[in-house]
C-alpha cells in the first residue's frame, strides 16, 4: 500500500529543491561568463558596444538559457541530493523501514513539475520579452543590421535607409502594409503606405496604393498615389519601388520563437498560418514548452537510475556520474534530433515533441522497478 508521510516528503523536496537551485545557479554562472566572453569576442570591432552593455545583454539572454539547461540542472542536482541522503545513511534507513522508492521520488517530482510549469506560465513571459530586448541590442551593436523590421496582427512594419545613388540618399522610408499574405513565393500586400524622409528627418515624399507586391527584391504597387511637399498628388496604375526587404528576411524575422511567450504563442501561430506562412517551428516550441514539467519528471527518474543503488557498499560512484551524465548529453542529443525531424515534417509533430520524454519516462520506471522488486 503507498503510504504518504507528510514529514518525511517535505524534509526530501526541500533537499530536492536546494541541491536543484544550488545546481542552477552553478550553472547560470558558468553560462553568463562563457557568453559574456563570447560577445566580447564579437563585439570587439564595434565602437559603441561597451563591457558594460555587453553584460548587460549576457544578462537579458540568461533566462532563456535557464529553460535550456533547466532539465540538466535537475538530473545533476537530483543526483546531488540523492547522494547527499545515501552519505547520510538517511537513505539507507528509508529503505529498511519499508519507503520505496516512488516514496521517496514522489516529493522531487512534485517540487520538478511545480518548477516546470512556473517556468512555462511565469517566467517564460519574462524570459520572452528580455531575449527579444537581447535580439534588438545584437542587431544593432553587433550585426549590424540596418533598417527595422515588423510583421504582427497590425501588419508589416519596415523602416530602412535609403541607399546611396538614389536622389534622396541618406534619408529613410518607412513602409506600412495593413495586411499581408505569402503565396508561394510572392508576398501580397494591400493598403500600402510609403513615407520618406529626407537625411534630416524632414517629409519629402509619401506613396499611398490599394495592393502591392514584392518580388526580386522590389516593390510592385497597383493602383498609387504619389504627393510630394509643395506639388500636387499624381496617380500612378503600376510603380516599382527598390528595397532590401526580401521574403527569406521576412520569414526570418519570426522564425525566433523564443521572442514569444507562452500565451502570445497560439495567437501568433493562427495569424501567420492565415497569412500563409509555415508556423511549424512555433508549434513545435510551443508543444515543447508543455512536455518541459513531464520532461523535469523524467530527469528525476533519470537521476534516481544512477543514484539509487541496490547495494549503498557497492562503490561505483565515478561510474555512475559518468553514466548520468552521458544519459543526459544522449537524451539532449536525441531530443535535439527528434525537433529537427519534426521541422522537416519527417515525423509527426506529436511524436518529434513527445517522443524522448515518454521513452526517458518509461526507460527510467522499468529500470527502477527492476531495481526495487529484482
Amino acid at each position: 500500500m503507498f503510504r504518504i508521510y507528510p514529514t518525511l516528503s517535505v524534509y526530501i523536496g526541500r533537499h530536492f529543491l536546494m541541491a536543484l537551485l544550488a545546481t542552477l545557479l552553478v550553472i547560470m554562472g558558468l553560462i553568463l561568463l562563457l557568453d559574456f566572453v563570447e560577445l566580447i569576442r564579437r563585439a570587439a570591432d564595434r565602437p559603441g558596444a561597451t563591457l558594460w552593455i555587453l553584460l548587460g545583454m549576457s544578462l537579458l539572454k540568461l533566462p532563456n538559457m535557464v529553460h535550456t539547461v533547466l532539465p540538466f540542472a535537475v538530473l545533476i542536482g537530483g543526483m546531488v541530493a540523492m547522494w547527499r541522503l545515501t552519505r547520510n545513511h538517511e537513505l539507507v534507513v528509508m529503505r529498511s523501514v519499508g519507503v520505496s522508492v516512488w516514496q521517496i521520488l514522489g516529493p522531487a517530482m512534485l517540487v520538478v513539475g511545480t518548477i516546470g510549469a512556473l517556468d512555462v506560465g511565469v517566467v517564460n513571459p519574462i524570459s520572452a520579452t528580455l531575449y527579444k530586448s537581447y535580439e534588438r541590442m545584437e542587431d544593432k551593436l553587433i550585426l549590424n543590421h540596418q533598417g527595422s523590421f515588423d510583421l504582427s496582427k497590425e501588419g508589416l512594419w519596415l523602416r530602412e535607409s535609403i541607399p546611396a545613388g538614389h536622389e534622396l540618399a541618406g534619408g529613410q522610408v518607412v513602409v506600412h502594409a495593413a495586411n499581408v499574405r505569402q503565396e508561394e513565393m510572392i508576398l501580397n500586400m494591400r493598403m500600402l503606405s510609403f513615407i520618406y524622409l529626407g537625411p534630416s528627418e524632414r517629409f519629402v515624399r509619401r506613396i499611398d496604393a490599394a495592393i502591392g507586391r514584392l518580388e526580386n527584391g522590389q516593390f510592385v504597387l497597383h493602383d498609387a498615389w504619389v504627393m510630394e511637399a509643395g506639388k500636387a498628388g499624381r496617380h500612378e496604375d503600376t510603380l516599382t519601388l527598390s528595397t532590401s526587404l526580401t521574403l527569406g528576411r521576412v520569414q526570418e524575422n519570426f522564425a525566433s520563437p523564443e521572442t514569444l511567450s507562452f500565451w502570445e504563442l497560439p495567437q501568433f501561430i493562427a495569424f501567420f498560418d492565415a497569412a500563409g506562412f509555415s508556423t511549424q517551428q512555433h508549434r513545435m516550441y510551443w508543444h515543447s514548452l508543455i512536455t518541459t514539467p513531464f520532461q523535469l519528471c523524467a530527469m528525476v527518474l533519470m537521476a534516481a537510475v544512477f543514484s539509487v543503488s541496490p547495494n549503498q557498499r557497492g562503490g561505483g560512484g565515478f561510474r555512475r556520474v559518468v553514466g548520468g551524465v552521458s544519459a543526459g548529453f544522449l537524451l539532449y542529443f536525441f531530443t535535439r534530433l527528434t525537433f529537427a525531424l519534426g521541422l522537416s515534417a519527417t515525423l509527426p509533430l506529436w511524436l518529434a515533441v513527445w517522443s524522448p520524454t515518454l521513452i526517458t519516462v518509461l526507460l527510467g520506471t522499468a529500470t527502477l522497478l527492476h531495481m526495487e522488486d529484482g
